[in-house]
């Protein structure tokens, strides 16, 4: 019998090539046919006759009109959800009072609004139970504000905000620091800013291209992703007070008192601007280091919650910072003057973040980028997720209609750009068509769809198959295309199909209907149901079955001549791998890896492979983790050690 002894150890992507003649058995059966497919899935388009912030994405600018609306501006626009919860005091954007003839106007056209809460000229409220949850929210994280919060809070308002965002990094903020050249004046909370207002006096995003050859291009991307992203238009039409003057329980942060504007009607609190930058910037950066996608779009929400915690916004403000700021940068990105600057932007970050780290693959820097650090406050998968879904829509209830069909806006699938290269930009506006929200949530009903994505789970692939999808993964490519990971739990009833020759693996409880179906590469099973249900087909390639439960197959499963399968022992007491039907094993490749910590016996016996009924045998049977016999009966495969 082979032994690891006898036989090279390499990946499992690689195994099938070391394999010696161990057994050759002839298969006895017919082969079944792969798994029939439904067609392909169409992603939502957006709404016909609703403007593409895309294409309109340059009327959210100061002064481009005297009087600015809901029609004529795109920042009001995407924010429109918010009409549902609040009627402001006047439909239109008040001209910059402090420079009207720099923006062409020939008078000031203002409302009255006075910016003070429940005034004879506030606006009216919708939904008052929401809008008391709202700065009930605030009344209590400000009271129970930790100083750890406090110090994170004030450095998030007082430091320029791409400096701070950066720390989303984790292990790569320094080299990123180091190549973008940026500086802060902001370090710490000074003994006297209880009285003194300390303004940042770096430099932001760093130094461009023009004076930087080491992160310059990234620089350049950062400040081009922000164009026509300012929120002052927002915050002019909806006329939203900020919640320390709806309330004196919302306690301002004391650091922060010189930093509070005495003008009420010139300081609208929705949305938040500080939010709303450091979500642009966190998602320019995210395509640029795909490696902290996640991390950075978590550090994103986290510049929300810290204005809250500062006492200076609301979960109002905050939500609508970040739906606005999402819109703007996917302008941005698909801006076509921005096309090589994006790539080239791209390419610099990630060979200076692998120069700086000692990586020499791109595999190599995420390891790099995940390493522990004590100073990484994002290393937590699951914290980061519990987090980010909590703040999605802060626990509101749904007040309009809850089960529109999904949305996904014109242009959002450049945000998953580098993040799943693999798919094409139809199959990644799939992918937000079946991780997005449901409808009816505050503030987030824009008639495009903004304000339903939900990035966080787009970067861990489809939230459901309701059509076929085929996967092509070329590992010659590096990157994501070699391999890549799908956390999330795919429903549907449609059909994977893996090609290509990266490795796609499936952690989630998935109960996808279609059947799987692998014609090239290796698909990792990685979870118990990460297979979904149907009959499952390896036509050429790897399937790999590594989970720490048995993975269970409800359909028929087959394995025919140019196929491998790997099998990693976890447990010795449970099979690998069990099949409702039948498994028919037409001169496959079988590998089976024993985990170190499922070492067993002389004479224990595993059940690798349980079936309804199984047909034929394996051509070539490897052994990594000591010697066995392999023994086939009616309903499996069983190995016996020596």
């Amino acid at each position: 019998m082979s032994s690891s002894r006898r036989f090279r150890l390499l990946p499992m992507l690689a195994f099938a090539t070391a394999l010696t003649p161990a057994l050759a058995i002839a298969a006895g059966s017919s082969v079944p046919a792969p798994p029939s497919g439904l067609g392909h899935e169409d992603s939502a388009p957006a709404p016909s006759g609703v403007p593409a912030y895309v294409d309109t994405g340059a009327t959210n600018q100061r002064g481009i009109a005297c009087m600015a609306t809901l029609e004529t501006n795109a920042g009001v626009r995407v924010l429109s959800g918010f009409l549902d919860l609040w009627t402001p005091r006047s439909a239109f954007v008040d001209a910059d009072q402090d420079a009207p003839e720099a923006n062409g106007c020939a008078a000031v056209v203002k409302s009255d609004w006075d910016g003070l809460p429940g005034s004879a000229t506030d606006g009216v409220k919708k939904h008052p139970e929401i809008h008391e949850a709202n700065i009930a929210y605030s009344e209590k994280v400000t009271a129970a504000r930790t100083p750890e919060q406090a110090l994170a809070a004030y450095l998030d308002d007082r430091r320029n905000k791409a400096y701070s965002i950066t720390d989303g990094l984790g292990p790569l903020t320094e080299a990123w620091r180091k190549g973008t050249r940026q500086i802060t004046t902001i370090t710490d909370m000074a003994p006297d800013a209880t009285t003194v207002k300390y303004d940042d006096k770096g430099n932001d995003r760093g130094v461009g291209s023009k004076d930087n050859a080491d992160l310059g291009k990234a620089v350049d991307l950062m400040n081009a992703t922000s164009e026509n992203g300012s929120t002052e238009p927002a915050k002019r039409f909806y006329k939203y007070a900020r919640p320390f003057r709806a309330s004196d329980k919302v306690a301002v942060l004391p650091q922060l008192m010189p930093a509070k504007s005495s003008k009420p009607a010139g300081d609208g609190g929705f949305p938040s601007g500080h939010t709303a930058e450091g979500w642009r910037n966190a998602l320019t950066m995210a395509y640029l280091v795909p490696q902290r996608y996640q991390e950075m779009l978590t550090r994103a929400m986290l510049m929300g919650e810290n204005r809250i915690l500062a006492g200076m916004h609301q979960t109002f403000d905050v939500i609508g910072g970040r739906v606005q700021a999402t819109a703007v940068v996917a302008y941005n990105l698909n801006r076509s003057e921005y096309a090589p600057l994006k790539t080239e932007a791209y390419q610099q970050t990630q060979s200076w973040l692998s120069h700086e780290t000692g990586s020499t693959s791109f595999a190599e820097l995420f390891a790099r980028a995940h390493q522990a650090i004590p100073q990484d406050g994002f290393a937590n998968y699951a914290a980061n997720k519990s987090f980010f879904n909590q703040r999605l829509t802060y626990g509101y209830p749904q007040i309009t209609d809850a089960n529109l069909p999904p949305i996904v806006p014109k242009g959002a699938e450049v945000l998953l750009e580098t993040r799943l290269p693999y798919l094409s930009a139809e199959q990644r506006r799939v992918v937000l068509k079946t991780t997005e929200i449901a409808s009816g949530y505050p503030i987030l009903n824009d008639a495009e769809g903004w304000g339903r994505l939900n990035l966080f789970a787009a970067a861990d692939g489809y939230g459901a198959f309701n059509g076929d999808v085929t996967v092509t993964m070329d590992a010659g490519l590096g990157g994501y295309h070699a391999a890549d990971s799908w956390k999330n739990d795919i429903s549907g009833a449609g059909r994977l199909k893996k090609l290509g020759s990266g490795l796609l693996s499936l952690s989630g409880a998935n109960s996808y209907g279609g059947g799987t179906l692998i014609a090239g590469g290796t698909l990792a099973a990685l979870s118990p149901s990460a297979l979904g249900k149907g009959d499952v087909f390896v036509e050429a390639g790897t399937l790999q079955v590594n989970s720490p439960a048995t993975v269970a197959i409800d359909g028929q499963f087959t394995a025919t001549k140019d196929a491998n399968v790997a099998l990693t022992v976890t447990k010795s007491d449970q099979p690998a791998l069990t099949i409702a039907k039948t498994a028919h094993i037409a001169d496959a490749r079988l590998l089976v890896q024993i985990a170190a910590n499922a070492a067993p016996a002389k004479g224990t016996a595993i059940r690798l492979i349980y079936a309804g009924t199984l047909e034929g045998k394996f051509a070539e049977v490897v052994v990594q983790g000591g010697d066995a016999e392999i023994a086939y009966d009616k309903t499996g495969v069983t190995l016996t050690f020596k």
